[in-house]
């Protein structure tokens, strides 16, 4: 389980998808142990393989019942069914940490895991994720929306912190205003490159992605500046 220096956790990670699987590798990169990881599709079993290489492949039951820290990082519409169901079949313990990373929810959803006497957290990163190495670089620019019972709220904090990025308190009541926020930022940037690039590719400028890539970041960066 836990690692023998103070503080260091057994983590288990709940979906080999591009977050959970950098976020697992940051935080064995900060000294916590590894345990298992579910990874159900090709893709996710090679992209563990490559993050999170010599951690075993498991079943979600074997991940939770292994680990200290439970990383849920699966698209939102599952979580409330996945937390419902392992409470059902009693397979949360008290004192084990439960963290998932959907920007929508805060800790409401894990209220079943918190009845079986399971620590509560919310670790939302705002960044877009490649599901590479290169992710663990960019966490260190990363801002991460905590949400927490206060008691616990440290634990939140640190574990971002770990992970090389900077903790933000986000209110339970705001988190579905936090999740529009950032689905209109992603939206957007996304929507607004397709059509510029289109236009591009279109008056025959090879490679527009490319092209557009310096303009899009310091405008981008210029935006942000004038919001600090």
């Amino acid at each position: 389980m836990s690692d023998t220096r103070a503080g260091r956790l057994g983590v288990g990670v709940i979906g080999a998808g591009r977050v959970g699987t950098v976020l697992a590798s940051a935080l064995a990169g900060a000294g916590h142990a590894l345990v298992g990881v579910t990874a159900v599709s090709d893709e996710s079993r090679e992209r563990a393989e490559a993050l999170l290489p010599g951690v075993p492949v498991l079943t979600i039951p074997e991940v939770v019942e292994r680990s200290e820290l439970v990383l849920i990082s699966i698209p939102d519409a599952e979580l409330p069914d996945l937390v419902s169901g392992l409470a059902a079949t009693g397979t949360w313990r008290p004192g084990q940490i439960v963290a998932h990373t959907a920007p929508g929810y805060g800790i409401a959803v894990l209220e079943p895991a918190q009845r079986a006497g399971s620590i509560p957290l919310a670790i939302h990163p705002a960044m877009s994720f490649t599901g590479t190495s290169l992710d663990l670089t960019r966490l260190a620019e990363t801002y991460f929306a905590v949400t927490a019972p206060a008691p616990v709220l440290p634990i939140g904090q640190a574990l971002v912190v770990e992970m090389g990025g900077e903790p933000v308190v986000i209110d339970e009541a705001d988190r579905a205003a936090y999740a529009e926020a950032i689905d209109t930022a992603r939206s957007f940037s996304r929507s607004i490159v397709e059509q510029a690039s289109g236009i591009l590719h279109g008056i025959g400028v090879d490679q527009p992605g490319a092209y557009l890539s310096s303009l899009v970041r310091s405008a981008v960066d210029d935006a942000l500046s004038a919001e600090r």
